[in-house]
C-alpha cells in the first residue's frame, strides 16, 4: 500500500519509529505527549509508535511526572540493555575494544597494544590487527555476559580511506600504514566469530570521531563543523548535517610547503609531516631537542610540551622545543584557514591524544595564525575549540555507526524479527551497570 507522496506504509511506520527513538534518545525520559510536538507526530500515531517499541522491549516506563490539574504523566525512555554496540579504535599506539548498551553505558572494555618501534607497516600487520579485534570482542561479551546475537553491530575507525565492494564490503586503503586495499570486513567476517547477521561499520576515524562530538560533545548545537583529529597523524571530517555521520578528509595530507619535508605517505610538504606528532617528535630531534629514549609517541609529546611550556613559571623554557611547537602552530593556523574558506564551518573541533594534549597549550595561537590567513568574514563566523569526550572519543563514535543504521530502519535489526529480551537477562543487566 503506498501513500500519497510515493512512500509505503511500512516506510511512514519506520520513520515514525525513527523519530520516536530518536527523540527519545537525545531527550528522554519524556511523556507521551510532550512527544507529539518533539516529533511533529500526531497524539494517535505517538501512541501507536510507543506502544510498539514498548511491547518490542524497546522503549520501558520510567517514572511519571505531574500535570496540570490531571492524572500524572507516565515517562518513557529506550530501554539500555535492549540491544549493544561494540566500537573499535585501530589508533597509532594501541586498538582499543569497548562494548556499550544503548546508553552509551560502558559495560566492558579490551586493549592491545601496538609495537611502539620498528617498521609502521609491521605494528600494522593486518594478520595481527585481524587477531587483535578477533581476542578483543570476545573478551569484551564475556566480561559483559552479552549473548553475540543481541549485538547491532561492531564499529570500527581506521586509518585511511574506505571504500566498499560487493564481494568484500568495506576495504581500507591505509597508504601510511601500509595498508594497500586491505578487505577488512571480509576478513573480519572469516576471523570473529559472530553471527552472520551482524553488521560491521567500518570507517575512517577522524569520521568516527566527528560523529561522536556532534551527537554528544563539543559540536552539539551546531549546524555544520569541522573535527581534526591529531595523532600520530592527522585528519579531518567535515560536518554537514548534525544527525549524518560526515564526510572524512585527508586533510593531513593538503600540500602547506611544496617541495617541503617527505610525509610518511610519500609525498612531499604535506600537513601531516609538520604536525602530526611522529614528524613533531622528529623535527624536535633533528633540531637537537631529547625526547625520552625508548618511549612511546604520547610520552615522548608529554615530555617536549613540559620542556617547551615548563610547569615552574621561573623556569626557562626549552627554546628548541619552543620554536618547533610555534612554527607548528602557524601550519596548523594556514590549515585551519584552508578549512574555513573552503567549508566556513560554524565550528572547528580538535581532537585526538595529541591534538588534545596540544590544544590546551596553543590553541590560542593556532587560532591567531588561522584568522591571520583565512577570509575575514568566514573566519568571524567560525568558532574554534577542543573537543570535550576525551581521546576515547573515537571508539564512541565508532560504536554510534550501528547505532545510526539502527535508528535509521526504525529500531529493526536487519533480517530478523524483533527479540524482546527476556525480564530476567534485562534485570540482570540492569543490576550490572548500576553497580
Amino acid at each position: 500500500m503506498h501513500a500519497r507522496s510515493g512512500r509505503t506504509v511500512r516506510d511512514l511506520r519506520r520513520e515514525n519509529r525513527t523519530a520516536v527513538l530518536r527523540r527519545l534518545y537525545f531527550d528522554g525520559p519524556m511523556s507521551r505527549l510532550t512527544l507529539g510536538p518533539a516529533t511533529g507526530l500526531s497524539s494517535g500515531s505517538v501512541s501507536n509508535v510507543v506502544a510498539e517499541l514498548v511491547a518490542e522491549g524497546l522503549v520501558e516506563e520510567a517514572g511519571s511526572v505531574d500535570s496540570a490539574g490531571g492524572r500524572p504523566r507516565t515517562l518513557v525512555r529506550i530501554t539500555p540493555g535492549s540491544g549493544f554496540m561494540i566500537g573499535v579504535d585501530i589508533g597509532e599506539t594501541r586498538i582499543r575494544i569497548e562494548l556499550f548498551d544503548l546508553a552509551l553505558t560502558e559495560l566492558a572494555r579490551a586493549e592491545r597494544p601496538l609495537a611502539s618501534s620498528g617498521p609502521r607497516t609491521a605494528r600494522y600487520d593486518v594478520d595481527l590487527v585481524v587477531a587483535h579485534l578477533r581476542e578483543g570482542i570476545a573478551e569484551v561479551l564475556r566480561i559483559a555476559e552479552v549473548p553475540a546475537e543481541l549485538l547491532l553491530g561492531v564499529g570500527v575507525g581506521v586509518p585511511g580511506i574506505v571504500a566498499r565492494t560487493p564481494e568484500d564490503g568495506a576495504v581500507v586503503h591505509g597508504q601510511t600504514v601500509g595498508w594497500d586495499a586491505v578487505p577488512l570486513e571480509r576478513l573480519l567476517r572469516e576471523s570473529v566469530e559472530l553471527p552472520a547477521s551482524v553488521p560491521y561499520w567500518i570507517d575512517n576515524g577522524a569520521k568516527t570521531l566527528g560523529q561522536a562530538e556532534m551527537w554528544f560533545g563539543a559540536g552539539r548545537g551546531a549546524r555544520s563543523a569541522v573535527v581534526v583529529l591529531f595523532g600520530s597523524g592527522v585528519g579531518a571530517c567535515v560536518v554537514t548535517d548534525p544527525m549524518g555521520p560526515g564526510r572524512a578528509l585527508e586533510w593531513g595530507h593538503l600540500t602547506v610547503r611544496v617541495r617541503g619535508r617527505r610525509c610518511r605517505c610519500g609525498s612531499q610538504g604535506c600537513l601531516e609531516a609538520y604536525a602530526g606528532a611522529e614528524a613533531l617528535l622528529e623535527r624536535w630531534r633533528e633540531a637537537g631537542g631529547r625526547p625520552p629514549e625508548g618511549a612511546d609517541e604520547e610520552t615522548a609529546l608529554t615530555a617536549m610540551l613540559a620542556a617547551a611550556y615548563p610547569a615552574d613559571s621561573a623556569a626557562p623554557p626549552d627554546a628548541t622545543a619552543l620554536a618547533v611547537l610555534e612554527e607548528t602552530a602557524e601550519f596548523l593556523g594556514a590549515g585551519f584557514a584552508d578549512l574555513i574558506n573552503l567549508f566556513q564551518p560554524e565550528r572547528i573541533l580538535v581532537g585526538g591524544w595529541a591534538g588534545l594534549q596540544l590544544g590546551t597549550r596553543f590553541l590560542e595561537t593556532v587560532t591567531g595564525y588561522a584568522r591571520e590567513y583565512a577570509l575575514r568574514y568566514p573566519a568571524s563566523r567560525t568558532g574554534i575549540g577542543l573537543g570535550t569526550l576525551g581521546p576515547e572519543a573515537v571508539t564512541v563514535g565508532a560504536a554510534l555507526l550501528p547505532l545510526v543504521d539502527f535508528f535509521a530502519q526504525g529500531g529493526r535489526r536487519p533480517e530478523t524479527e524483533p527479540t524482546p529480551p527476556s525480564p530476567a537477562w534485562k534485570t540482570a543487566l540492569r543490576d550490572r551497570v548500576s553497580s
